[in-house]
């Protein structure tokens, strides 16, 4: 893989981090609600999540999709239905202005993995994305562990990069609603969000 490929590469995986859908909403209710360090574990989760289904697309799985298609609508609505239980917390949620204890911050990073896991896992096209995407950048014939290992690389930074700058647009966006009444409204604001995440995903199937 050329420099060149590989920062093309960098830069295509970036716009597809950015590109508004359910983990791009999730990230926006949580930079909103909770600030951008609460967002590195949800964006972490749907990182990993989507470099399972680039490893799947190396190996040419994509039929999985097809294969465990029930399985990814049971997957997929639990997300959703979660995604909608967030969404009316964080509506409803009463403004508080001291910190989280450190025991609750240590759940929420689990938590925030899982979502993020989850919101990417339950779609399962994303293989099919990676198949008609990679071999624009790689010969899929001749793979080496090198190239793969560049290719990952390359995946789980331009991810989690695209991901956090939504995040922190989010989370400053939110530094602007100091006052209880403002607050309350962005709460409201990040719990629709995630409420329309939860229904893309409903949706999309």
């Amino acid at each position: 893989m050329s420099l060149e490929s590989a920062l093309l590469y960098l830069f295509a995986i970036l716009v597809f981090a950015v590109t508004p859908g359910p983990g791009v909403f999730a990230l926006l209710a949580r930079g909103m609600a909770s600030g951008v360090r609460s967002c590195v574990s949800l964006a972490l989760g749907m990182t990993v999540s989507d470099l399972i289904y680039l490893l799947l697309a190396f190996y040419g799985l994509a039929a999985v999709a097809e294969n465990w298609s029930e399985a990814f609508t049971v997957i997929r609505y639990l997300g959703a239905a979660y995604l909608l239980y967030l969404g009316w917390k964080m509506w409803s949620a009463p403004i508080e202005a001291e910190p989280l204890a450190p025991e609750l911050r240590k759940v929420d990073v689990m938590k925030g993995f899982l979502q993020g896991f989850l919101i990417s896992a339950s779609n399962p096209k994303v293989i099919l994305f990676y198949i008609a995407f990679l071999p624009t950048f790689i010969d899929l014939s001749a793979l080496s562990p090198a190239d793969m290992g560049l290719v990952v690389g390359l995946t789980f930074a331009g991810l989690m990069i695209g991901l956090m700058l939504v995040a922190s647009g989010a989370s400053s966006a939110r530094r602007f609603l100091q006052t209880e009444r403002a607050m309350k409204g962005a709460n409201r604001s990040a719990g629709a969000l995630m409420v329309a995440a939860g229904a893309f995903l409903i949706a999309k199937g």
